[in-house]
């Protein structure tokens, strides 16, 4: 049985991991508020993209007379046989199965599309060194053309699942250059016909208590404006119980922000019966657009992804704090029982050795 010392030791400890994982919860709400601010800054840029291309496509003749389809590679589908995944994890632990829900997420897409060769673009560090522990790497190789040009050419697959790319730290500091990059990369792979589909692997976050995990197609485009949504995960009702309680002790808003005048507003520039004139062809304002839309896609996902990583940080640094609190409670009267114990005993001992003589 351990003794009073090591006990008093052992809620020295405890009390300070309590100070560092409420340390920690404060933290999380700090960032998750500014998180919330950005991902809302970033709206109305998604929805007035969305707003201009629906009112391009009704007003300009942008169809083909034979096929009837979007002239825009971007809109044209075919069987899925090479599939580009984008798994949007966090960089940092601590966030409860926050990250470890994204990763399965993904494995369960992964082994429902058995039959197809799927490249994996990691966001995040804790994607990228699970994924790569787990399938093996793309490799390019450096040729020169006959005109002196360098390229790089992919290598033959080593399996059907690959890592082509990974962008760890990318949601730490999330840099518009980089996320415009990514969605320069995944639209001109599509363009080559290098992958048929792409989808995106993140968690959508509208507030504390509403998110879910979400598979959303890409490519190719369908409806403008209208997320693709091929697959949902919602949080059980204790999950959004016990985020709820973490925000209303952080002081954090529960309810999302109210966005359907906004989203009202965008839709009637797209809608409204006025006649535009556009000064360049149908072909190059969609060359321009398309992939603005796609990066505010991308855009959009990242910054919910970072809103949910703290979220779920905080609630779980808040679990971390009551559970200490209450093994506090326990080891103190633990501790106790222990010395009362030792006393009695000393007691005892003197009552006896009185007798005794």
């Amino acid at each position: 049985m351990a003794n009073v010392l090591d006990l008093r030791r052992r809620i020295r400890s405890v009390k300070n991991t309590r100070q560092i994982t409420k340390a920690m919860k404060m933290v999380s709400a700090a960032k998750l508020r500014r998180a919330q601010e950005r991902a809302l800054a970033a709206r109305p840029y998604a929805r007035m993209i969305s707003s201009v291309l629906q009112s391009l496509i009704r007003r300009v003749d942008i169809y083909d007379e034979t096929t009837g389809n979007l002239r825009h590679p971007l809109f044209i589908t075919r069987p899925e046989k090479r599939v580009l995944l984008v798994v949007i994890s966090g960089d940092k632990g601590f966030a409860g199965a926050f990250n470890a829900n994204i990763l399965k997420t993904a494995y369960q897409f992964i082994a429902g599309n058995g039959d197809k060769e799927i490249d994996i673009e990691a966001v995040g560090r804790k994607a990228r060194d699970l994924m790569r522990r787990r399938y093996p790497a793309a490799v390019y190789t450096e040729k020169t053309d006959e005109y002196g040009g360098k390229t790089m050419v992919r290598e033959p697959r080593k399996g059907k699942v690959e890592v082509t790319g990974d962008y760890p730290g990318l949601l730490l500091n999330l840099e518009t250059s980089r996320v415009m990059d990514l969605a320069h990369s995944i639209i001109s792979r599509y363009v080559r016909e290098e992958i048929d589909a792409a989808y995106i692997v993140y968690n959508e976050f509208k507030s504390v208590i509403q998110q879910r995990l979400v598979v959303e197609k890409l490519l190719p485009l369908l409806d403008i404006g209208s997320p693709q949504i091929t697959g949902a995960v919602e949080p059980s009702a204790e999950e959004r119980e016990r985020a709820g309680e973490a925000a209303l002790s952080a002081g954090i808003e529960l309810e999302p922000v109210d966005t359907a005048e906004a989203d009202e507003e965008a839709k009637k520039f797209g809608t409204a019966n006025v006649d535009y004139i556009y000064e360049q062809p149908a072909e190059e304002l969609f060359a321009g657009l398309l992939p603005q839309y796609i990066f505010a896609v991308l855009y959009h996902a990242m910054t919910e992804s970072v809103a949910a990583e703290h979220a779920a940080r905080m609630t779980a640094m808040d679990s971390a704090t009551n559970n200490a609190s209450e093994m506090i409670d326990s080891l103190t009267l633990y501790m106790n029982r222990v010395r009362q114990a030792a006393i009695t005993k000393e007691i005892i001992e003197i009552v006896s050795g009185a007798a005794a003589l």
